[in-house]
């Protein structure tokens, strides 16, 4: 069966949706998750979508030999953030803390720091330091490091001491560039093309979780229906870009309130060659570097300098990589300028610049649309045949994610 034809089979059940997502979150009083809601309607709807074994079984195949199971499920997300009440209480649950964000908090107020794996937070004074670790893949992202990020943000967001949030690649360990830091280069190729990259907990958890939490904090609600208490869990973002930012590195960058780049370093979104959707680059790049300068990252995989003109339309500071400590001084030069503005006022600009370049009805219709098609892009025959054709996929180690 086609992508298309799989989604358009699933509409029947379309002109339930509400009934369905109220049942389920119990007239909307309960939070659930997107992973959480769709095998929840699985057992609350039989046939509807596919059970969590049924889809775990699926993901033992390479994504080439898939039926296309998660499908539907991009159709059925897309139907609830099409809804404004519905769309809206489920952009609500997505912007809360994980459980295991809640499970080490204690943790972290206690020692500073929690490595979870690909990414380790540290609480360094008014600093929340969020690391990416994935040493062994260049940084690249999967399912395990996307969790592993969005519980780093929570954390930061969570401590009443930190100030700033601050995002940067560990030092790599890769002999092409040991002793210097990498951002991230993007999705893990290797485990998209052996069908290990989840739909919903990768592609639409992702933008709904770690991203929303940077750009907009926890609790999220339309700016203007916000109540004088507020959502005090909301943090000013730094980026360091070193080496190069490809990808979801580089959608990392479009987040955020202030952006460092070391000079020499780069950054991309070569989705032509992958035949998936870039996240939100086409809602957020568009309105850095212009139209057409967003058209041609996303349909011709454009490379941005950060030495140059274009580059710096996303780029706040660029600094000289073979001076010491270059970058950590600019963190904390940029983290000061944003702390001595008061955090009243800090949180009100942040709210106010959001609800002219992207209110929250405006994402949730977005990511509507992002949740159906990036399902029928990831099982596209296309995304084989770019992998395959670009990246060599079917004889990656899985140790290898991206060539850098």
């Amino acid at each position: 069966m086609s992508g298309e034809a799989a989604a358009n089979g699933r509409a029947a059940h379309d002109d339930d949706i509400v009934r369905i997502y109220d049942e389920l979150t119990d007239g909307r009083r309960r939070h659930l998750r997107v992973s959480e809601l769709v095998y929840a309607a699985a057992e609350h709807s039989p046939g509807l979508l596919p059970s969590r074994a049924a889809v775990d079984a699926e993901r033992q195949l390479l994504q080439k030999d898939k039926v296309g199971l998660e499908i539907s499920q991009g159709a059925f997300v897309a139907r609830v953030l099409a809804e404004r009440a519905t769309g809206l209480h489920l952009l609500h649950a997505m912007s809360l803390p994980t459980a295991l964000a809640i499970e080490r908090h204690g943790e972290f107020v206690k020692t500073g720091s929690v490595d979870l794996g690909p990414v380790r937070v540290e609480r360094d004074g008014p600093l929340g330091k969020v690391t990416i670790q994935n040493l062994a893949v260049l940084n690249a992202e999967d399912d395990a490091s996307v969790a592993a990020l969005e519980t780093a943000v929570d954390l930061v967001l969570l401590d009443d001491r930190i100030e700033v949030g601050v995002l940067r690649g560990a030092v790599a360990t890769h002999p092409k560039y040991a002793g210097r830091r990498i951002l991230g280069s993007g999705i893990n190729l290797t485990s998209l093309y052996q069908g290990k990259i989840s739909l919903v907990e990768f592609m639409i958890e992702r933008e709904l979780g770690a991203l929303t939490k940077m750009y907009r904090g926890h609790g999220v609600v339309p700016e203007e229906e916000r109540d004088a208490s507020g959502s005090a869990g909301e943090k000013p973002w730094i980026a360091a870009l070193e080496t190069f930012a490809i990808g979801g590195a580089c959608q990392w960058l479009l987040v955020m309130d202030h952006v460092i780049a070391e000079k020499g370093s780069s950054f991309n979104l070569p989705a032509n060659k992958e035949g998936i959707i870039p996240g939100c680059a086409a809602l957020r790049l568009p309105r850095l570097v212009g139209e057409r300068l967003a058209r041609q990252a996303v349909l011709f995989d454009r490379t941005f300098l950060v030495d140059e003109p274009e580059g710096r339309l996303v780029v706040d500071e660029v600094v000289d990589a073979h001076a010491a400590d270059a970058m950590g001084a600019a963190i904390e030069r940029a983290a000061g300028t944003l702390t001595n503005i008061g955090m009243t006022a800090l949180r009100g600009n942040r709210r106010t610049l959001r609800a002219v370049q992207e209110p929250l009805d405006r994402f949730r219709v977005y990511m509507s649309v992002y949740a159906r098609e990036q399902a029928l892009c990831l099982y596209s025959p296309g995304l084989v045949a770019n992998l395959e054709r670009n990246w060599a996929a079917a004889s990656r180690r899985p140790s290898q994610a991206h060539p850098g």
